[in-house]
């Protein structure tokens, strides 16, 4: 399945199905580490507001939810390297199960930039679930990052959530660009 996203071409990566069934394993797995707690998932906008309100309905445990947004990409196909802080949290989190809700981890630059910002509010912990990790992008390791949906390559991405130029987030897969 191909599609056009503004000005680039893409074919499907990972259909919804696998996804859907993807982030079903990793709400249970989340309900088993946190069971008795009550974690507070901070979704990363804009990219991971569907895979936060997906994962969400599959949780069982309580769990409470809030958003920050950051930004590295402003509208292009790579990172710029700069981390662009648009809101906070809300929320006093001293003492507080973080979960870190991404779209997608490539150098790890914004998710350290929030992991390093949150470390000083003194959470009782912060991990960290994805949706995507392109592992072999990643400039240094991420201890809290324990939640993987897949691992893809140095490749560009929309669908469901991810964007470019700000368009292609409703569509239901994954898709890779291609030339």
């Amino acid at each position: 399945m191909k599609t056009q996203v503004a000005d680039l071409n893409f074919e499907l990566l990972i259909p919804y199905s696998k996804i859907e069934s993807r982030v079903t394993e990793l709400a249970k797995q989340i309900n088993i580490d946190y069971k008795g707690r009550t974690p507070v998932l901070v979704g990363v906008l804009n990219g991971s507001f569907l895979f936060t309100a997906d994962l969400i309905k599959e949780i069982e445990i309580p769990v409470e939810v809030t958003f920050t947004k950051l930004a590295s990409y402003y509208g292009g196909t790579s990172t710029t390297g700069k981390i662009r802080d648009d809101f906070d949290l809300a929320i006093d989190i001293k003492g507080r199960d973080i979960i870190l809700v991404e779209d997608i981890v490539d150098t790890g630059n914004t998710l350290h930039y929030l992991i390093d910002k949150l470390k000083v509010r003194q959470p009782a912990s912060i991990k960290a679930c994805t949706l995507l990790l392109k592992p072999k992008a990643l400039l240094k390791s991420i201890d809290e990052l324990q939640y993987i949906g897949f691992e893809i390559e140095k490749e560009f991405v929309v669908g469901y959530g991810l964007d470019y130029k700000e368009l292609g987030r409703n569509l239901k897969g994954i898709f890779r660009k291609v030339d």
